[in-house]
């Protein structure tokens, strides 16, 4: 699971025009939430009920535009780049265990200062995971549930954690995009303090016995579809049908044919599912 959380990172788009904290009418806006050092890059577009979007770890919602627009014509859409990652401060991030429950309150506060009470939560990988957690977290928040690439679980071999925490020096195989995409956005030596802080992390979560939100997932009331591709090596459908079965009103889909990044390689059908998820809660 844990090449997951950026192995599909592609680079940033155009640097655009930065504005301060508020509402865009189309995707491109710069809004910032928090104090400089640790300022949380956000884009607020469309008019509607709320669904706040998130990216994987490392990655941007650049990645998530097509979703995002699928969405604008009927909903408020609030696109976050998950701290230390795309333009969310601290660059580079040192990680530690209890970083997905750091950046749950950091999102949460983010929502309280922009009075959204109630949202629709979207997650792809690490966007999932703290999906999940702030329906658990504050399940009055939650309208309903929609993420892939999340199973509410770490698990890891060490030689995997291994390969991560060495990947921008001596990338294994297929992880050379990888090294490449974190050097140009990071610099070498702010690539490494993410992938060994990171790394070390996942060592610790999985020595705690690897939970991330499955001690919470009975907490949450609200509908709840996890999605996961049928060749995911990292959120397999099983790790992630488990899960579902955790959520009261948790529901599985399995992406027919896809792998981790079912939004990449399956636009399309996944902005349909969430499209059609969306309108029916």
């Amino acid at each position: 699971m844990i090449m997951t959380r950026a192995a599909s990172l592609r680079p940033l788009g155009p640097g655009l025009n930065v504005v301060g904290p508020g509402r865009c009418p189309t995707i491109g806006c710069m809004p910032w939430h928090g104090p400089d050092g640790h300022r949380l890059y956000y884009e607020d577009t469309g008019r509607g009920d709320t669904v706040v979007v998130m990216p994987g770890w490392a990655g941007s919602i650049v990645e998530l535009s097509q979703l995002r627009a699928a969405l604008l014509p009927g909903f408020r859409v609030i696109a976050v780049d998950l701290p230390g990652s795309g333009r969310s401060q601290p660059q580079p991030r040192s990680y530690e265990a209890g970083y997905y429950h750091d950046d749950a309150r950091t999102v949460l506060g983010l929502l309280d200062a922009l009075g959204v009470s109630v949202a629709h939560l979207a997650g792809f990988s690490d966007g999932g995971e703290i999906a999940v957690l702030l329906a658990g977290l504050r399940p009055g928040l939650a309208l309903s549930l929609f993420t892939w690439g999340a199973a509410g679980k770490i698990e890891a071999t060490p030689d995997e954690l291994t390969s991560l925490e060495n990947v921008v020096d001596q990338p294994a195989d297929g992880l050379a995009p990888l090294a490449a995409y974190l050097v140009t956005a990071h610099g070498a030596d702010g690539a490494r303090i993410m992938t060994r802080s990171w790394a070390q992390a996942m060592r610790d979560l999985v020595a705690a016995g690897g939970d991330i939100s499955r001690d919470r997932a009975h907490l949450i009331t609200c509908p709840a579809l996890l999605v996961a591709g049928t060749y995911d090596p990292h959120c397999p459908p099983d790790l992630t049908r488990e899960l579902a079965a955790l959520i009261p009103k948790g529901q599985f889909l399995e992406g027919p044919g896809a792998g981790h990044a079912v939004h990449l390689s399956h636009t399309a059908w996944l902005a349909g599912q969430l499209a059609n998820w969306l309108a029916s809660h």
